[in-house]
């Protein structure tokens, strides 16, 4: 809230894509709380509604437009005073937003969110001009402090550094993001600690390029180093490591991953492919061999390690042959997590241009043949984990009965992967309870409780003056 506690207006927010965007859309919010605007879940009470968009492929760009277009509805309707719209879609397709939805009252790229609470002020100063705010990519690293968080309490996102040098032939995320900018240690450390204090205990470390950390402002990857500096944040239980690209895999990071009380034997890695021509065709500067190295020396440094993946198939080019070394391998291998995806054509992209397109039918058997196999790895994996004694994050009470509730072991990232059932009326929301394995039910797991909940090292922090989760929309795609 600003200064003089005044109340500027109200607005609702809708924040669609992956959490690096989460965590822009928190900033947002947080600004806006600041200036001296006031968070609504429900439409019909709000000034405004910002909608902070994905583009990063066509399914992602379309769910944007379907919300845009529902919420320009209500404002025809005299629900609401404006509608911005911000983030990727904004700025990778800024001139077709403007075509297809003139009646948005102002855009705001990606690199623009810091200016928010300024173009709410236009819209509710009945300044109606529309407006487009588009900043060039960041040369050093945004500060995302002062959020209002919208994940569950015990839980955060930390983006450790922006955008991407890897020019994938598929990917546009660069086009939207800019290079690579790698967030200073301290900083990263300095927000780790303010969401500690705020209740955090999971820390999910969000990057583009994770393993690349460091490189462009220290002149090395120096990832291992963050990580030991997190790993001695006082109120944090869990650290998981996200979109590590494999490479710059250095001996300190294998050391750090394999020896960490607080960083989860959890990594996800995403491969893409596996064949080295397809490889090269997508520009993923590795190939099968060192891909295999990696994977080998994480398990047999890491105990217990999760890994999780994502592969394209239907890649131009990709010939059956290729496919199926694609799908021996991944059965040879033995994802514990893994998700399957068909190539989506992206006209602005390198491999757009590439000859060879494969027909979506095509494309679609091939990621459900994929899936199939996974399907029984998962299964096989979940049955492997009954027996076991692990520690369980409560997320949250089920909606199917009493004193039942939803939580996640370290081989489970948020929204992603499966859940833990655990049944006790003494428990709740960022509990680490210690529980037995007893069932598994496809993706999910059954658990019962070995002893209370563990507690927090620092105790349960002041309540926050902010609202709950379910006070705004929030779409992970």
């Amino acid at each position: 809230m600003n200064s003089n506690s005044e109340i500027k207006g109200t607005f609702s927010f809708v924040s669609l894509g992956c959490p690096k965007n989460l965590v822009d859309s928190e900033r947002m919010l947080g600004l806006l709380a600041q200036d001296g605007y006031v968070l609504v879940p429900d439409t019909k009470k709000a000034d405004l509604v910002i909608i902070n968009t994905c583009g990063f492929i066509d399914a992602a760009r379309q769910e944007s437009l379907t919300v845009i277009r529902e919420m320009l509805d209500r404002k025809r309707a005299g629900e609401l005073k404006g509608v911005v719209v911000a983030g990727c879609l904004a700025e990778r397709q800024k001139e077709m937003l403007l075509e297809e939805v003139p009646e948005v009252d102002q855009v705001v790229g990606v690199f623009g969110r810091e200016e928010i609470a300024s173009v709410a002020d236009r819209i509710m100063g009945d300044l109606h001009e529309q407006r487009t705010i588009f900043r060039p990519a960041p040369v050093q690293a945004q500060d995302d402090r002062a959020r209002m968080r919208i994940t569950p309490r015990h839980l955060a996102y930390l983006k450790v550094s922006e955008g991407c040098d890897r020019l994938c032939t598929f990917c546009a995320i660069p086009y939207m993001r800019g290079k690579h900018v790698t967030k200073p240690i301290e900083k990263v450390v300095a927000e780790a600690r303010e969401l500690a204090a705020d209740g955090v205990r999971e820390l999910n470390l969000v990057a583009q390029d994770m393993t690349y950390y460091g490189v462009d402002l220290y002149g090395r990857p120096r990832l291992a180093e963050l990580l030991r500096e997190l790993d001695q944040v006082e109120g944090i239980d869990w650290i998981r490591v996200l979109y590590n690209y494999p490479n710059y895999f250095t001996d300190d990071l294998y050391d750090i991953l394999g020896s960490s009380q607080k960083i989860l034997p959890y990594l996800d890695m995403p491969l893409q492919h596996i064949n080295d021509r397809m490889l090269r065709m997508m520009n993923r500067r590795h190939t099968r061999a060192e891909t295999e190295t990696i994977i080998s020396r994480l398990r047999a440094s890491i105990p217990n390690l999760v890994l999780r993946t994502t592969f394209i198939v239907g890649f131009p080019g990709e010939t059956e042959a290729e496919f199926e070394e694609l799908r021996e391998y991944i059965e040879a291998t033995r994802f514990e997590r893994l998700g399957v995806f068909p190539y989506s054509f992206e006209p602005d992209t390198p491999a757009a241009k590439i000859p060879g397109h494969v027909a979506d039918e095509i494309k679609s058997a091939r990621r459900d043949r994929i899936m199939a196999s996974q399907q029984e790895i998962a299964f096989a994996y979940n049955q492997g984990m009954v027996g076991r004694k692990l520690d369980v994050l409560i997320d949250g009470p089920s909606p199917e009965g009493k004193d039942l509730w939803i939580g996640r072991t370290y081989a489970d990232a948020p929204d992603v992967d499966g859940l833990t059932f655990v049944r006790s009326p003494s428990i709740e929301p960022g509990d680490l309870v210690a529980c037995e394995i007893v069932a598994a039910e496809g993706y999910d797991l059954i658990a019962r409780t070995e002893a209370a909940p563990r507690p927090r090292r620092r105790g349960r922090p002041k309540p926050r003056k902010m609202p709950a989760t379910s006070s705004l929309t929030i779409l992970n795609n």
